[in-house]
């Protein structure tokens, strides 16, 4: 198989694969994934209060703010139901969504820590994690599931599309991540614990921008009080909304008008 055919091959095929897009309208296709979920509690704060409680409460405001914008939302999960952490990803690859966003609450180990620690951090995939204690926060997540690759690619052009697609969602993620985490920050209040990289399980194999928020520390009282809060929860999903609502109009759009731009150029080339 010669590799320029196969390459421009790629390059005509690669757009039904979403590497960040948006609709004719304006309109997105987003993914909201409420971590964990049925025997995965997730982080366990002061009262006993969980983090799959608090990530689904805000996963559902958030779709209907999204829906109410006029975009897609679709949740992993609706309910108090296990997902495997594959299978979240897959479904956003299935469904061609534009944005795969999976929302936590962070937890530290010791008394000591957790009664110090608090704040904001929001991580997009990376083989290679920020520090030693992003590091620690994928391998808390991961657990959840001991698959930690995503669905894979068959065939050499299969691998070659997934490939092109996913370096192109890598580099939008990180512009998805530094608009969300700025929103959250600005309109939460948190502390700002700065955007990282890490390899999470759950972003692995997105055909997307994806990136996982960790919308506080619910091991910090103070913290944990506030994520249980309904009105708190309202007020990261709409942090979260207007986030989205940043790239799309910074990023995406840009990128639609440069795109047109090029294939209007060709044309005139090609005449």
């Amino acid at each position: 198989m010669r590799l320029l055919p196969v390459l421009a091959l790629a390059a005509v095929l690669i757009a039904p694969l979403r590497a960040g897009a948006m609709r004719a309208d304006g309109t997105l296709v987003v993914v909201i994934d409420p971590g964990h979920g049925g025997d995965k509690d997730g982080a366990i704060g002061p009262g006993g209060l969980k983090e799959k409680e608090v990530a689904l409460a805000i996963a559902l405001r958030l779709e209907r703010l999204l829906a109410a914008a006029g975009h897609q939302a679709i949740l992993t999960r609706r309910d108090d139901t296990g997902v495997e952490l594959a299978d979240r990803v897959a479904l956003a690859n299935e469904r061609g969504a534009d944005l795969f966003v999976s929302i936590h609450a962070n937890s530290m180990p010791t008394a000591e820590a957790r009664a110090r620690t608090h704040g904001i951090e929001t991580y997009f995939l990376s083989a290679d994690a920020t520090d030693e204690a992003a590091l620690a926060v994928a391998r808390a997540e991961n657990a959840d599931d001991a698959r930690s690759a995503g669905p894979k690619a068959e065939g050499a052009l299969g691998m070659i599309l997934a490939d092109l697609a996913r370096s192109e969602a890598h580099a939008n993620s990180s512009q998805l991540a530094y608009a969300l985490h700025g929103s959250l920050v600005e309109r939460t209040g948190g502390r700002d614990r700065g955007v990282r990289q890490a390899p999470f399980a759950v972003l692995e194999g997105a055909a997307m921008p994806a990136v996982l928020l960790e919308v506080g520390y619910i091991s910090h009282g103070a913290e944990a009080q506030r994520l249980a809060d309904p009105v708190e929860q309202a007020k990261i999903a709409g942090a979260v909304a207007a986030g989205i609502e940043r790239f799309r109009t910074e990023v995406l759009q840009k990128q639609a008008r440069s795109t047109l731009g090029g294939k209007v150029g060709a044309a005139s080339l090609a005449q």
